[in-house]
């Protein structure tokens, strides 16, 4: 049940209807969020709902038990369990098939045939970012940055509420479980929470489909058959499509939670806008950048070992970053660019960032085009279809533009543009229609008409593209 779809529109007004019956029941409406969030994930596959909660009830365990342990060496062994168990579901759902292979065709090298027998497992959907939740908040109780959950149905609600489900922003324990204690005492922010969500729908609908059905989809095809124009083109038409589809997808959580009384983290923050790497990792899937970095990245040691064990642990994480994102060889080499990236600029990160005008720019464009380069291991179906694509580029192609149009030519000038406009437009239209005190069923008929024009824009059929199962 994917956002921009009929089915979810009735869902979520369904949802609104009964709460609003419900009232001001707060037990109530957060039992009645983890039936929704449950529903909404049985809509896909029913039976990983159960793989969902006991993903719950470990995190939720280990989290009620750490506070009781008193001997350092038994609450490390518990913590050591706890995430063991997570990442162990993880690694045998996403990665069991893809190491398999890896290790079959070594073995199979040397003659020793394919010892490791593949089994074709159906992933998941949001498997790695449940898993992620759980984790933080094992690590965080651990920590001392959260207290334990008290009711299990909270634990339930953090790990499966619906608007960040299946593909994030990754909301920290320590800051969605206080939300559960009371309802806020303040109205939710209608006029806010709904221009994020036509803002994220026009991404996806608009931007995002149009450039993949129009010019990034047809070239990553065929990369022989166009121009070297058209390669270079799509290569930027996929670098905006990717950042309207995560950020759209984010906007829309964020507005859903909104609505629903709860206040999700900012998840992307005008990526393409950065002079560094280091700072396009503080701007790109922000809540993902910052949960690699303290619980992967400073536990293993971060930067305070020396040079060579921080270089180590820079690239360990983002290794396995990329192979986050999924299980595949041309992951693991989007990964390792990124490291090896952040490595080389290391030294001169500050300096970078600290740059003005003509150098700035000048760090800018070098930046955006390292990271449309990594984007092609992205969306390549392999490594050899990467390799056909830049062998493609080598030549100059004689001829006109065979795919680029002017249309998804403007398309990648405004989603490139949306760096460079401010980020608080939602924020500051809510605020007038608060101080206009426009009614509801005026902000809601807008918000209509908004979504019935985005629609009917929107290429007719095309569904949201998601080019890596979580």
């Amino acid at each position: 049940m994917l956002f921009p779809t009929l089915n979810f529109a009735l869902f979520f007004i369904a949802v609104a209807v009964i709460l609003a019956l419900i009232g001001g029941l707060w037990e109530v409406r957060k039992l009645f969020l983890v039936v929704a969030s449950y529903v909404f994930y049985a809509f896909w596959n029913w039976h990983f709902c159960i793989l969902l909660l006991s993903s719950t009830a470990v995190s939720y365990s280990v989290g009620r038990w750490l506070p009781e342990a008193d001997r350092p060496r038994l609450r490390k062994w518990m913590v050591g369990c706890g995430i063991g168990i997570q990442l162990l579901v993880l690694a045998f759902f996403k990665y069991y098939d893809f190491f398999a292979t890896s290790f079959n065709r070594m073995t199979r090298d040397v003659g020793w045939g394919e010892p490791v027998p593949l089994i074709e497992i159906l992933l998941p959907v949001a498997i790695s970012f449940f898993t992620f939740h759980g984790i933080s908040y094992i690590v965080d109780v651990y920590r001392g940055k959260v207290t334990r959950c008290r009711r299990f149905t909270d634990m339930m609600l953090y790990m499966s509420f619906f608007p960040q489900l299946v593909a994030g922003p990754i909301v920290r324990s320590s800051k969605f479980l206080p939300q559960l204690e009371r309802p806020s005492p303040t109205p939710p922010p209608i006029a806010t929470a709904l221009l994020m969500i036509a803002g994220g729908l026009f991404k996806k609908v608009i931007l995002a489909s149009y450039l993949g059905t129009q010019l990034v989809d047809p070239v990553f095809a065929d990369p022989a058959s166009f121009s070297t124009l058209d390669l270079l083109f799509a290569l930027y038409g996929f670098a905006v499509q990717i950042f309207c589809d995560f950020s759209g997808y984010t906007d829309i959580a964020i507005g859903l939670a909104a609505l629903l009384g709860f206040e999700f983290p900012q998840n992307f923050n005008q990526p393409y806008r950065s002079p560094s790497l280091r700072d396009f990792w503080r701007r790109w899937h922000m809540t993902l950048s910052f949960w690699l970095r303290d619980y992967l990245y400073i536990p293993l040691g971060g930067s305070r070992h020396g040079r060579l064990r921080t270089s180590a642990n820079l690239m360990i994480t983002m290794l396995l970053g990329g192979l986050w994102h999924g299980a595949a060889m041309k992951f693991v080499m989007w990964g390792a660019l990124h490291g090896g990236g952040l490595l080389l600029e290391r030294p001169f990160s500050d300096r970078l960032e600290n740059t003005r005008g003509i150098a700035r720019l000048a760090a800018v464009l070098v930046i955006f085009h390292f990271v449309c380069f990594t984007w092609l291991f992205f969306h390549a179906e392999d490594m050899e279809s990467v390799w056909l694509y830049l062998t493609a580029m080598t030549p100059l192609h004689p001829g006109s533009f065979a795919q680029v149009t002017p249309f998804t030519l403007g398309l990648i000038v405004l989603g490139i543009g949306l760096h460079f406009v401010s980020t608080n437009i939602p924020g500051r239209v809510g605020a007038l229609a608060a101080v206009q005190r426009m009614p509801d069923w005026a902000l809601a008929l807008a918000f209509g008409l908004c979504v019935l024009m985005i629609d009917a824009a929107g290429p007719s059929g095309v569904a949201p593209f998601i080019y890596f199962q979580f």
